[in-house]
């Protein structure tokens, strides 16, 4: 049985490991930055949050009703996903402010991780001992 590398090409373990490492501190440093406020629910104008309500409520209601109600599965998904979006719609995102120097080592150390990732998945020549 041989052993196969990183995605199944000879070699490359080593290098996918530290490209890997790199990537994942160089995602934690920058996510670090970034801090994420919540704004105010103005999908359909403002203080409309109750509205979207509606269809997960009503379809709630079809459910209870009968649990094997096409429509109120409909609704109740339906509702589900309108608040969910417009939970992310609403949210405000920064990065905080930090050095040049911090942002090149964070931005560095995740781009230098993705080009060690992506050579070591690339088929190198065997050694020939």
């Amino acid at each position: 049985m041989e052993i196969k590398g990183a995605g199944g090409t000879p070699g490359g373990v080593g290098t996918f490991l530290g490209g890997l490492a790199m990537m994942v501190v160089g995602g934690y440093l920058l996510l670090q930055q970034v801090q994420v406020h919540s704004g105010f629910w103005d999908w359909f104008g403002p203080s409309t949050f109750g509205l979207t309500l509606l269809p997960l409520l009503v379809g709630i209601g079809f459910l209870f009703f009968d649990g094997k109600s096409v429509v109120g599965w409909l609704l109740t998904g339906a509702g589900a996903l309108m608040i969910v979006a417009g939970i992310i719609a609403n949210l405000q995102v920064w990065f905080r402010p930090t050095s040049l120097y911090n942002t090149l080592i964070m931005l560095g150390l995740l781009a230098g991780g993705v080009g060690l990732v992506a050579r070591s998945l690339k088929a190198r020549p065997e050694a020939k001992g």
